[in-house]
């Protein structure tokens, strides 16, 4: 071909319509979360995820778009934007807590939703099976019916002398960690004292109640209603004044005396990896419930003063981060 029909060529398909020439759209995979805390509340845990995504090729803007929706506490609000999620259209649903699991499981037969992080998976009948979730629910499980023993250990620790515990209890679906801790206090020889609170106005009247009965120590629950409020959960322990342990840091890191639980921004990063196997055509039924694998023991110094507790410095030396 001689040189001028090589450069009519070209200029012919310079002329040819813009939508014949342009590169085929990049596909944006939109993930919905379905969350018990807002935004900034949830932002150790939401940058974790988003970072576990980025690690994997998924970048905000160009070929991923979050759909954040928050129950702010309030479970009962789960169903309706489980609902506006599926109308949405999102590929995959990333939830937190069994109630939000349970609500984006019923929101749709087929939009497959993975578990960021779910006390009870099994149990509750979220997935059929651990190792064969089923269905199209899979993800990770915060094993932590299995931790209340180990959290009643470490109160007893700090506080050698108490005889009577309090478990404050948000979540209608705690019934099996309530039998685990009444069992391992039996074995302590302590008496455990449910603190039943189901909304925000419920937690002054438990506190006090607790503090007016002889509770001596608190063991306090995660769940909606404890992590929307946890700062005003912190600070009624330091007004009655009674000792807690939390079940995450994010509960220190609001003034809680101290905490040991999974770490969630480490599961949330792993969620990420469960999200983007789904997006490129794994079936969750076949993708097995995940166990936690990083846990985290977080003392805050400045709480223990104000309460009158020397933290023994054996636990100091065994604690992951000492808030001082």
């Amino acid at each position: 071909m001689r040189q001028r029909e090589v450069i009519a060529g070209l200029g012919a398909a310079a002329a040819w319509p813009v939508d014949l020439c342009a590169q085929p759209a990049r596909k944006i995979s939109r993930i919905g979360m379905l969350e018990t805390t807002d935004a900034a509340l949830n932002r150790a845990n939401l940058d974790a995820f988003r970072a576990g995504l980025r690690a994997l090729g998924y970048v905000e803007g160009q070929n991923l778009a979050i759909e954040y929706r928050s129950a702010d506490g309030r479970a009962e609000r789960f169903a309706a934007h489980a609902a506006e999620l599926v109308a949405s259209k999102v590929d995959v649903i990333v939830t937190r807590g069994t109630p939000a699991a349970l609500a984006a499981r019923d929101a749709s037969p087929t939009i497959p939703v993975v578990m960021a992080a779910s006390g009870e998976p099994f149990g509750t009948g979220v997935v059929a099976g651990l190792a064969s979730p089923g269905g199209h629910v899979t993800g990770l499980s915060s094993f932590n019916n299995e931790l209340e023993p180990k959290r009643l250990e470490l109160l007893s620790e700090f506080v050698p002398s108490i005889k009577r515990v309090g478990a404050l209890y948000g979540n209608p679906v705690f019934s099996a960690r309530w039998e685990v801790l009444k069992a391992s206090a039996r074995v302590r020889g302590l008496e455990a004292v449910l603190l039943d609170v189901r909304m925000p106005a419920d937690l002054e009247p438990a506190f006090a109640a607790a503090a007016r009965d002889g509770v001596d120590a608190l063991t306090i629950s995660i769940d909606g209603l404890t992590q929307a409020n946890r700062t005003i959960i912190a600070a009624l322990a330091a007004k009655h004044p009674l000792p807690a342990i939390y079940p995450a840091k994010e509960f220190v890191d609001a003034g809680g005396l101290f905490a040991y639980g999974v770490s969630y921004p480490d599961l949330y990063f792993r969620a990420a990896t469960f999200v983007d196997k789904i997006l490129k055509g794994a079936n969750p039924a076949d993708l097995p419930v995940e166990q936690p694998t990083k846990f985290e023991l977080v003392i805050n110094l400045k709480a223990a003063k104000a309460l009158g507790i020397t933290v023994p410095l054996s636990l100091q030396a065994r604690a992951d981060e000492v808030i001082k």
